[in-house]
This record gives C-alpha cells, structure tokens and sequence, in this order.
C-alpha cells in the first residue's frame, strides 16, 4: 500500500509540475502582478494536496510588506508550504535556477538568487534585497543556509539580515513543520537532512500517511539599534519558540 501511495502521489505531483509550466508560458504573461501571486499561492496549495498534505497556519501572515521573513529549513517542501501560506520573494542559492523543471518555476514565483561565494554576488543579492523591501514587498529567507533534519536548528547566518536593517523593514519568525494527520505527533518524514538524497526524501514523505504542514507566524519585530548577529540570534530563538508552542 506504500509503494502505491507514493506511486498515485508521485504521479500528481508529475502532473501538476507540467501543468505549473503550462502557466508560466501561457498564462503568466498576460496577469497582473497580484493575480500572478494568487497563481502562485494557489499553486503551492494544491501541490501539497497531491502529496497528501494539509496546510495549517498559526499566527499572522503578513498582509503587505516591507517584510522579511525568516524560517527554518528542513523539508523539500518548505517553500512550497510558505507559498502557500503567504505569498513572498525567497531568495535561494543561485544554482537553484538550472534545476530542471523547478528553477522554472522558482524564477517565474519571484525568487531571487544568491551567489553565497562571490563576495559581489552577495553585495549585489543584497541591494535586490533592500530595493525590493523598500518597494514594499514580503521576502523570505532561510538563515540555516542549509536543510537540517528538522530536530534541531543549524546556527542562523546574518548576512542577508543586513537588507533588512538598511531598508528599515521588519522581519518576522516563521516556525515550519509537519504532524502526522491522525495522531498529531511530529512527523519528520518530508525533512531532507544534508547527507540525504533529494529523492529518497520525497520518496519517504509520498509513501507516508496523511499529513500536516504546520506553519507558525510569529510577531515582526525591528532591528531597533542591533547589529545584524545579535538580532539573528534572537530570530533564532524566536523560531524555536515557535516551533515549540
């Protein structure tokens, strides 16, 4: 029953990835921005539907921007799961975009790359960063840098924090997660650790039982006269907070 689970769900997803690109060519070019968002948030939606994935939000999304939010990585459906909760910017590692079939996707949702080992690719990363939260838009990044096992939080990196202290905005903590559906105990089935495979992870959370993607708002809050690592280290510790409430 397994095998065919995940093989029903895999074929889905297939589906719905195929039919994400038909809407970027055919559809894209003629919608507004915010209709272009809606797409997005919609999308992200239904994808965890063909996963066998609940949304379930806690807190408050934000209604507009500037804003950055800050999140936990553990899952390959992370951003998916965010979109789905709130339209937003991420910014992802740039060889996100050759990614067949994703870095697709990923570029037409708005993302924006980072270049972490060029020193004026960062610079460069974060001057989009602040223009775009000056224009008022929601960003999202995932200080760890990297996926974890979804137990613990790697350390939170700085660096992208200091858009936010240059164009003023606030950024918010956002705790992602996933609970088996019948019983409400934690599920690490989706969490992709960084020695695992990529396949194997989506493998694992296709073959399991209903589950929900929890994600939990907390409260924005300024930088108010700190430099960027004592602030991250408070977002860090607002993350788990949430993530234990």
């Amino acid at each position: 029953m397994r095998t065919l689970r995940a093989l029903w769900r895999l074929a889905r997803i297939a589906a719905h990835l195929l039919l994400g690109l038909a809407i970027v060519a055919l559809r894209f070019p003629r919608l507004q921005e915010d209709q272009r968002q809606a797409r997005v948030q919609a999308w992200s939606l239904a994808l965890l539907g063909h996963a066998g994935i609940r949304l379930q939000v806690r807190g408050t999304p934000p209604l507009g921007g500037p804003v950055l939010l800050v999140a936990n990585h553990s899952s390959w459906l992370d951003i998916p799961m965010l979109h789905a909760a709130r339209y937003c910017r991420f910014v992802s590692k740039d060889d996100v975009q050759d990614w067949p079939l994703v870095g697709t996707l990923a570029t037409a949702a708005g993302t924006l790359y980072l270049a972490r080992e060029s020193r004026r690719g960062m610079l460069r990363t974060l001057e989009l960063m602040r223009a775009a939260l000056a224009q008022g838009q929601v960003l999202a990044v995932f200080p760890e840098g990297t996926t974890g096992d979804g137990r613990t939080l790697l350390p939170f990196h700085a660096n992208l924090l200091q858009s936010a202290i240059a164009s003023g905005a606030p950024v918010q903590p956002v705790a992602l997660g996933f609970a088996d559906a019948a019983s409400g105990a934690p599920s690490y089935a989706p969490c992709w650790p960084g020695d695992e495979s990529l396949l194997r992870a989506v493998w694992r959370t296709l073959a399991a039982p209903a589950l929900v993607a929890q994600v939990h708002f907390g409260a924005p809050e300024p930088a108010a006269g700190r430099e960027r690592r004592a602030w991250a280290r408070s977002l860090q510790a607002g993350v788990e907070r949430l993530r234990q409430a």
